[in-house]
């Protein structure tokens, strides 16, 4: 975008709306927009003052009513906004919208592109289409018969276009085949769209499929993961603290002192370095810096500490981050001392169906009865105690569930469990249980010996080990993934990380109705493993474990009461 307009070299506005406000926000700051020659950033939906020496970039999605404000903008050549108009769309932009802008404001607009952006790059491996209404829209039983899902659907495949078309990347097209079909469905869409897509590029070719798989999966194909109270650092901090939108609020001064705000973002490298550690070894590596920082300073001679008063901006930046993580961390603890660490163990023992030294769980009830008995646990706390004993148990009675929801008094709350048989996942009957992979040889803390089932999904596709009927093709098969293990490559002769990565095959995996944090972590262990293979992973947006119970309770309210967006 930037690159069309320096050739001109002179400032210019960029005009926003609200999807690309929120877009750009995660790719650069306003220090960023300001060394590419832009003085302002203005949205394209309030009222704005006219600036008819300036020309204007307006990166906007292709929807009526971002095109409605540009065309606004120059209604009249006497009330023109701007001098001239250099527009990119996120996506593709339907012929009624492109008509209606030609008709009315042709003569203003410079330059009109389509770029094929809509996905948000939430991390450095992960990506999100900024969808949560997807959940409802696609889990409801409410929806059935409207076609709330079909559209959603679309949508969605669009999105994950743009992102294949973003990494110049054709994959193999593979789900998970049950137990429903969204991801059948969106599969087929992505495919589809994915063939359009490569047959209308700028030379006209079609590209042929390159090295990489994508592979898309309804939410139920892991339960467990979703409401496991974890214990790496950035899993634990979402889970247990009041962080919104990346925003965690702090005092630096005891109770009384006054609040700060931090954002946790891949620009700090620290929280980079420690967001995927054990909350222990995060304490003790943020400690460990600290102390360092402090022998630094008693050493330092005259002329050394001149040095460090030049830098000291940057110095004072590093302080502010290890406080903010060390603040994080005693805040984590202080929730988890009283009553998480005792959950975490029932937790392990339900999901494992084993407890630490490895004996057989005889009796699931007994393990989960002093959560329930306990008064110093709330009911979200309880409820996701309850669901793991029903996930361990491969199902429950319907009259047992009765008596525990009634025994419990969580009567307001009971859809939280009785709904996951919108997501697959019946309580009140046998589930099918996947084998899973042995991890008996890996090292773990006692409270967090769960691996989630995401992490092996990749280790076997990456391995070509998947089954070919449960995770079946929509399209032909990627030439590095038909061979054994083609693309393992532990034992290939080491060349630099990014060279490797130029020439590696990547594995895209999509899920339908959120990731959590403990599944985006595995994306960055499985490619630090298998050096050949980059993994991403996205979703329609991220999760908590409370946020899911809130959705899954959701879905059997109807349309009107629950609240998502239209457009």
């Amino acid at each position: 975008i930037f690159d069309d307009c320096k050739k001109e070299e002179e400032w210019k506005i960029i005009v926003l709306d609200d999807y690309t406000t929120k877009l750009l926000s995660l790719c650069c700051k306003m220090t960023d927009l300001l060394a590419e020659g832009i003085t302002v950033v203005e949205n394209i939906y309030k009222n704005r003052e006219p600036v008819p020496h300036m020309k204007a970039i307006y990166f906007i999605t292709p929807t009526k009513k971002s095109v409605d404000g540009l065309i606004d903008d120059f209604i009249s050549k006497s009330s023109r906004r701007y001098k001239a108009a250099y527009v990119y769309f996120t996506d593709s932009c339907p012929d009624n919208l492109f008509n209606k802008m030609k008709s009315s404001c042709s003569k203003a607009i410079r330059r009109c592109k389509e770029i094929s952006i809509s996905f948000f790059p939430y991390e450095s491996q992960v990506f999100t289409l900024n969808v949560p209404d997807a959940f409802y829209r696609c889990y409801s039983p409410t929806l059935e018969k409207m076609k709330d899902k079909d559209s959603v659907m679309e949508v969605m495949a669009e999105q994950i276009v743009t992102l294949c078309a973003t990494l110049e990347e054709n994959p193999g097209v593979r789900y998970k085949s049950k137990p429903l079909d969204n991801a059948s469905k969106l599969a087929q869409l992505v495919e589809k769209g994915l063939e359009n897509y490569y047959k209308t590029d700028e030379k006209s070719q079609i590209k042929a499929k390159t090295h990489s798989q994508l592979i898309i999966i309804d939410r139920g194909f892991d339960p467990v993961s979703t409401v496991l109270h974890e214990l790496t650092f950035q899993a634990m901090a979402y889970d247990l603290l009041p962080i919104e939108n990346d925003t965690y609020k702090y005092k630096t001064d005891g109770p009384a002192g006054k609040e700060k705000e931090a954002i946790l973002e891949e620009d700090d490298e620290l929280w980079v370095k420690i967001r995927h550690k054990h909350i222990a070894d995060v304490i003790e590596c943020v400690n460990k810096l600290k102390s360092i920082k402090k022998m630094q300073i008693m050493k330092l001679s005259l002329s050394g500490l001149a040095q460090l008063m030049k830098k000291m901006p940057h110095f004072r930046k590093q302080i502010t981050r290890q406080v903010v993580h060390l603040n994080i961390a005693e805040d984590c603890m202080s929730k988890f001392k009283p009553n998480v660490e005792r959950l975490c163990k029932t937790e392990q023992d339900l999901a494992l169906g084993t407890d630490a030294e490895g004996q057989k769980v005889k009796d699931s009830m007994r393990v989960l009865l002093p959560v329930l008995l306990n008064k110093n646990h709330d009911n979200y706390d309880k409820i996701r105690a309850i669901l793991l004993y029903i996930f361990s148990t491969n199902g429950t009675t319907q009259e047992n569930l009765d008596k525990l929801i009634q025994n419990v008094q969580i009567e307001s709350d009971s859809d939280m469990i009785r709904n996951w048989e919108y997501l697959g996942i019946p309580s009140a009957s046998q589930q099918h249980k996947q084998p899973r992979r042995d991890r008996s040889s890996e090292e773990t803390f006692q409270l967090s010996r769960w691996t989630p089932v995401m992490k092996d999904i990749m280790e076997d596709a990456i391995e070509n080990k998947l089954d070919s009927k449960e995770w079946p093709y929509c399209s032909q098969c990627p030439p590095t993934w038909n061979g054994s293990g083609a693309v393992s490559a532990r034992q290939k002769p080491k060349a630099s990380y990014q060279d490797e990565r130029k020439s590696s095959a990547r594995l895209i995996i999509f899920v339908v109705g959120g990731i959590t944090y403990s599944e985006m972590r595995s994306a960055y262990e499985v490619s630090q493993v298998y050096k050949s293979c980059e993994v991403i992973i996205g979703s329609t947006h991220l999760l908590t474990p409370k946020r899911l119970l809130d959705d899954v309770k959701s879905l059997s309210k109807p349309k009107d009461m629950v609240c998502i967006k239209d457009e």
